[in-house]
């Protein structure tokens, strides 16, 4: 089999794993002459994003679509009927040079299945990250996933090479990956991502400057991920966000990435039929992203009637709708912690309301000169020239204020 058709099947066997991120690493680039590549902002390609917003491609593959394990979620578990492929070390390293020199790619993003045993899997993974940093001085992003049971030994060398390390957690129950993945330990992924955050939290503080200037060794300065499935089993949006939380709090994760359920050839019976609507998994992330940068508690992000995300809006919306009794807010006078919490005001937001009303007051007419949409926030604030009435933030009508409205569907063709 040639390497094209190869990047074509491992290529496409790669694209259900949504961990895929390039943000937060060390800076690095070939500018001084020495090496190629650079951290600095087609079939295989993936597009991530840096905080500052750019794009980054990366050349997202698996090493191989083999595997010893079943499961059932998996369309490229053991009992799948489809067509196996695997690259050499070689000619991993040699692709990603090859796309890096044809400005496809800015990084490289390698799994794999697990085949012969976990070490050996790992061991396979470690050797295209050393070869290109070490033969080919290559400077530019690496993610490489991580074998909970590879031997520590062969964690600690892929560290040393890689930007980011991920671990998949699966499926946010314990109960559930038992069922769906047999072969699979969450207490061994879980222990594997303990030992991941001690070396993490050494080497930030090993690379901390000497008075002598030194530093210590390099670990995945873009720290550690993972990957929870959405719509596999029956965890709701509520268990899913608080084993996020945990997760977060427990390994100081860079990021928990959502990825919707998607229906594979010949799947098991205890798979749902359907896959989850996608709005779900972006709600999950919006939900994230009220953890992890607005203040919020896990436990007070979803309704606690069923458990679910509500579809129609975003949960600061939806949570703004069920606490009424916490608005309006005075624009001019609230806390950031309170304007946080505001529909509408984003983190950059709130940052520019701050910083201008310590020169002038904020009135309705500087709402789109510092980015806020005016229909979602205005029932919820009061400024000098505006205060909602009190029947409109009583009113059953603002929340069909906010809802979609209705579309005719179409016949399908």
């Amino acid at each position: 089999m040639d390497v094209k058709r190869k990047l074509e099947i491992l290529a496409d066997a790669a694209k259900y794993d949504a961990s895929c991120a390039s943000s937060g690493t060390e800076k690095r680039d070939s500018r001084d002459g020495k090496g190629i590549g650079s951290t600095d902002a087609g079939m295989g390609i993936c597009h991530s994003y840096a905080p500052d917003g750019r794009c980054i491609s990366l050349l997202k593959i698996l090493l191989t679509n083999a595997c010893n394990y079943d499961c059932l979620y998996c369309v490229n578990r053991a009992s799948s009927n489809v067509t196996r492929a695997r690259f050499t070390v070689d000619e991993v390293v040699q692709l990603t040079l090859d796309f890096y020199r044809r400005n496809y790619i800015e990084g490289l993003f390698l799994s794999s299945g697990i085949i012969r045993s976990a070490d050996y899997t790992m061991e396979q993974v470690v050797a295209v990250a050393r070869k290109l940093r070490e033969e080919h001085h290559f400077r530019g992003y690496i993610h490489l996933k991580t074998i909970p049971e590879a031997d520590d030994a062969l964690i600690t060398e892929a560290g040393k090479y890689a930007d980011r390390l991920s671990i998949n957690i699966e499926v946010p129950e314990e109960d559930s990956l038992a069922k769906l993945a047999p072969e699979k330990d969450v207490r061994a992924i879980r222990r594997t991502m303990g030992r991941l955050r001690l070396k993490l939290d050494e080497a930030r503080e090993g690379r901390k400057p000497t008075p002598r200037g030194k530093v210590g060794p390099r670990f995945a300065p873009a720290g550690q991920s993972t990957q929870m499935i959405v719509g596999a089993d029956s965890a709701n949006d509520s268990t899913i966000i608080r084993t996020s939380a945990n997760l977060y709090g427990s390994y100081n994760l860079k990021r928990v990435y959502y990825s919707a359920f998607s229906p594979i050839p010949d799947a098991s019976r205890a798979l749902p039929l359907r896959a989850p609507p996608l709005i779900r998994e972006h709600r999950l992330y919006q939900a994230d992203w009220l953890m992890r940068f607005y203040g919020f508690d896990a436990d007070e992000i979803v309704d606690d009637n069923d458990g679910m995300l509500s579809l129609d809006m975003d949960p600061k919306l939806a949570w703004a709708l069920r606490h009424r009794d916490r608005f309006p807010l005075d624009v001019n006078r609230a806390s950031r912690e309170d304007l946080l919490r505001v529909p509408g005001f984003g983190a950059k937001a709130v940052q520019r309301i701050i910083e201008t009303r310590r020169i002038s007051s904020i009135r309705v007419g500087d709402l789109a000169r510092l980015h806020i949409p005016r229909n979602k926030a205005l029932p919820f604030i009061v400024l000098p020239d505006h205060r909602p009435t009190v029947n409109l933030l009583d009113s059953a009508r603002l929340v069909e204020r906010f809802k979609p409205k209705a579309t005719q569907l179409g016949f399908g063709f």
